[in-house]
């Protein structure tokens, strides 16, 4: 009995250690922006001073750092953004700095898998690489900080901050081209695919079919007998609304140009359906 109750009480002990939680050294922040129209987040730890000299000796010069604590400091773009001139692919990237006394060296790689920094380096992977002077500020930072400020339609910055440092990492992002892309677009009228989109949504809730049938016509107008997927679209169409006759001149065609492209999907199903209203 007296074993059994031992066992008890160092299963519940066990149990209530493991739903014990403590703060982390470097606590995780997380900052989202819109800027313009493209989306910025960075994700990171942020370990704090507490007394000692960071830049030169917790954080050594000469040397790559993690930008921040634990695991990768994570940035991501929505856009293709340019920094210092270079342009940088939307995406998620690992931010990694080399601090000198005069200038900083700023990474963006895009391997974000590493606990701070890598094993082995891949120079591969740097997508971009600056130099950037850093600036002594009179305001002290305990914990190392990373805003995004000087926002703008067209650019914004990435700050770092800690100790009496600040390094500037400016950053532009496409608006206008987005915007004109949009302006043009709609101006133009629907695409291709708007059209093929309406029809298909009509065909699918069992909508006007006559309607759809004229948007997949457009859609092909614009688009061309290449697009197989369309034409298969308006023979199910012409099937629906009984006109056995177009439905299956245009599977022909749909099938051919299937073929051309070699897509087996839409092979079989042209020429399963033809079969089928060859039948009927």
């Amino acid at each position: 009995m007296k074993k059994q109750l031992i066992v008890l009480f160092l299963l519940i002990f066990g149990a209530v250690q493991a739903q014990i939680k403590a703060p982390q050294a470097s606590p995780r922040g997380i900052i989202k922006q819109e800027v313009g129209l493209t989306q910025v987040e960075v994700d990171y730890s942020r370990p704090s001073a507490r007394g000692r000299e960071v830049f030169g000796e917790l954080v050594s010069f000469g040397k790559l750092w993690r930008t921040g604590a634990n695991a990768n400091t994570i940035v991501t773009f929505s856009d293709d953004v340019v920094i210092a001139g270079k342009t940088l692919p939307k995406g998620h990237y690992a931010l990694y700095t080399i601090p000198n006394h005069n200038n900083w060296e700023v990474i963006f790689y895009n391997d974000t898998n590493n606990w701070g920094v890598p094993k082995e380096w891949d120079e591969t992977k740097v997508l971009l690489k600056t130099i950037i002077n850093p600036e002594l500020v009179n305001d002290f930072t305990e914990t190392f900080t990373i805003n995004i400020a000087s926002i703008s339609n067209e650019s914004a910055q990435l700050e770092l901050l800690w100790e009496k440092t600040k390094v500037v990492i400016k950053f532009e992002v496409p608006t206008d081209k987005v915007v004109m892309n949009n302006i043009q677009t709609v101006m133009n009228g629907p695409s291709a695919e708007d059209y093929f989109a309406a029809a298909q949504y009509y065909y699918q809730s069992n909508k006007d079919s006559q309607k759809a049938l004229s948007w997949v016509n457009k859609a092909i107008e614009i688009k061309g007998e290449d697009a197989f997927w369309f034409l298969r679209l308006k023979a199910l169409l012409h099937h629906r609304l009984g006109d056995k006759k177009n439905a299956l001149e245009t599977a022909k065609r749909s099938l051919e140009s299937a073929q051309k492209a070699n897509n087996s999907d839409y092979v079989k199903l042209n020429a399963d359906s033809i079969n089928d209203w060859s039948k009927k």
